[in-house]
């Protein structure tokens, strides 16, 4: 027993996140969005910033902040209710749903909300694997250099493939330095993402790609099948194996379901034949 149940069920927050123009602009940038579209509207994956506006709280308080030095976020999942507006001001709040030892693991569940005057706009809930041992021992990879990306496809507005078929493949990939950009644009300064010692001390081979950032990257995928402020309802992924910065992955995906709501899509983001994320996607009509 590390302790770390006793976190259950405490709170953090309200902290105001303000939807700024700039804020926009720079996770828009970084996530190799369409600016025009996200002109008026947040895209949805600025729930990144509201879950990392608040999770901080919980990943650095002093009871668990020893805990973190091998910190995995193995699953994610949003739902979004409704557009979010440039200027407004969402209030977040979040939660340690539950924590539970396995040996030195510990898999916490961490929730979040995130309300404005207008109404709710999100949810969140995470499951982060925590502890004060390295988690493997993977080889000590080079870093590769700060510009060097990977080929990029743009994800221009497409009409949605019938039930059963494949979605168009997309490649995706980010360099060390818009890895560096994505920390600053949504406050994930987890130290594996862009400090080769700190990554060799999780048990990682060198810097990786954030995982959020792999999320958006898929949310983007998934938005391309329909238009307005409001593409998503609901996005679930799960992580399986990290990216390396300027290594080339790609998103597939199938239609598994369409109704008078929406489609529903499995979509995965793979490199060299594995599967290094997973994700269920609700899209809106």
């Amino acid at each position: 027993m590390t302790g770390l149940e006793d976190l259950a069920g405490r709170s953090f927050g309200p902290i105001p996140l303000d939807v700024t123009a700039g804020r926009v602009a720079d996770l828009v940038a970084v996530t190799g969005d369409a600016p025009d579209r996200w002109s008026e509207h947040a895209p949805p994956w600025f729930a990144n910033l509201a879950l990392f506006s608040v999770a901080p709280a919980f990943l650095e308080n002093e009871a668990v902040v020893s805990y973190t030095r091998s910190l995995i976020h193995s699953e994610q999942s949003f739902t979004w209710a409704r557009p979010l507006s440039i200027g407004e001001t969402v209030a977040v709040r979040g939660t340690v749903e539950a924590v539970r030892a396995r040996g030195s693991l510990n898999l916490a569940t961490f929730s979040f909300d995130a309300e404005a005057a207008a109404g709710l706009w999100a949810t969140g809930r995470s499951v982060f694997l925590l502890s004060d041992i390295a988690a493997g021992g993977a080889g000590d990879e080079p870093e590769p250099p700060p510009g060097l990306r990977p080929p990029v496809d743009p994800m221009p507005e497409t009409p949605l493939p019938a039930v059963g078929e494949s979605l168009p493949v997309a490649r995706v990939g980010a360099s060390r330095a818009d890895v560096l950009r994505y920390a600053a644009a949504t406050g994930d300064w987890n130290p594996i993402h862009w400090d080769h010692g700190a990554a060799r001390a999780a048990g990682l081979p060198g810097t990786i790609v954030h995982g959020l950032l792999m999320a958006a990257w898929m949310g983007r995928a998934a938005a391309r099948f329909t238009s307005g402020p409001h593409p998503l309802a609901s996005l679930a992924v799960r992580f399986r194996l990290p990216l390396r910065p300027a290594v080339t992955s790609e998103v597939t995906g199938t239609v598994v379901g369409v109704d008078d709501d929406g489609a529903e899509l499995e979509l995965v983001l793979g490199s060299g034949g594995d599967r290094l994320v997973t994700a269920r996607v609700r899209v809106t009509r």
